[in-house]
């Protein structure tokens, strides 16, 4: 449903995203990483038709971004990151606005209405003038105006952005709902909703994507090795040493606290059985014993980690006398 084939955005001498290629498939959550300036709103933005790129090619549902805007708009519900409502109107009115641009009318856009208030639970403040909303109802409401007229296609940029936690359990379950009937792609600096919403996650990172799986395969692919996290109640004074000549550990080391100790062995081994039967037969007090695996955050920090070295370097230069920086338009 989202093709997007080596798309590149200049400003001038400033190159926003480079050569980014990513596709998302009919019924597929795509979650869209990257830290702050690493071009997501630029992509985003070419996504919606806001701007074209410079190079390379994007299709919504078979339809090109920048030959056939109007009908890629019409293919698609987005919400920006600062919700696009008047807060002079009204929830109905707002939303019968939007559909009537939208081309609705009569019962279908009564019926769109009340389904869209019903799914973002808006019904107690649907006569409610929306500047008098709180910051999470008005992304409710910005995500009603998305959803209303049944897109194929969703591109919500951050949005559970200042919605308390009720709230964001609520949408990030409408947003698991909502896949297998549309495509969305998913903009978020929240690294557990990408694990919790999403099928597949995109890192982007200096404009660039360096990274596109499912998140436990980005984990397994980035992992050296396997890692087990014991707690023992009486471990004795050699503990590291004699837990290292457990057949198959390669390393041992403290944990945060006493008595807890990390064990690494080679990947793809489990060795938690022979641990446990270790610790046990000497008698020590086994009280936890669980493997460590790598989290999204973890992936994330390592992926970007050379790409914010990269731009530190720069801005340091940049600093120094007798260097300009160049700025976009």
């Amino acid at each position: 449903m989202i093709d997007v084939q080596n798309i590149t955005k200049r400003y001038g001498n400033l190159t926003a995203i480079d050569r980014v290629t990513f596709s998302v498939a009919k019924g597929e959550v795509l979650a869209f990483l990257g830290p702050n300036g690493a071009g997501k709103t630029t992509t985003m933005r070419i996504l919606t038709c806001f701007m074209p790129a410079t190079e390379g090619t994007a299709k919504v549902a078979g339809f090109d971004c920048a030959e056939a805007p109007l009908e890629v708009k019409r293919r698609i519900g987005y919400l920006p990151e600062t919700p696009p409502v008047y807060q002079e109107f009204t929830v109905s009115e707002y939303l019968t606005f939007v559909g009537r641009m939208r081309g609705m009318v009569g019962k279908n856009l009564s019926t769109a209405i009340d389904q869209s208030i019903e799914k973002l639970a808006l019904g107690t403040v649907r006569h409610r003038l929306i500047g008098n909303l709180s910051r999470g109802y008005r992304q409710r409401v910005g995500l009603a105006q998305a959803v209303l007229h049944d897109p194929p296609v969703l591109i919500l940029d951050e949005p559970t952005v200042g919605l308390d936690p009720k709230q964001i359990i609520e949408i990030r379950d409408l947003i698991k709902s909502l896949a297998g009937s549309h495509s969305v792609i998913l903009s978020t600096h929240i690294l557990p909703e990408a694990t919790a919403v999403c099928q597949r996650v995109v890192i982007i990172s200096g404009g660039r994507i360096v990274a596109e799986d499912t998140p436990d395969q980005l984990s397994a692919r980035l992992r050296h090795s396997e890692k087990v996290s014991v707690t023992i109640k009486t471990p004795p004074d050699d503990c590291l040493a004699r837990l290292r000549s457990i057949s198959g550990i390669l390393n041992v080391f403290p944990g945060q606290h006493a008595g807890n100790f990390l064990l690494e062995c080679a990947l793809g081994q489990d060795k938690r059985d022979e641990i446990a039967r270790y610790i046990i037969a000497n008698q020590w007090g086994l009280l936890e014993l669980r493997t460590i695996s790598m989290t999204l955050e973890d992936v994330f920090l390592q992926l970007t980690r050379h790409e914010e070295g990269i731009t530190s370097q720069a801005e340091t230069v940049s600093a120094l006398p007798g260097t300009t920086q160049e700025t976009a338009p």
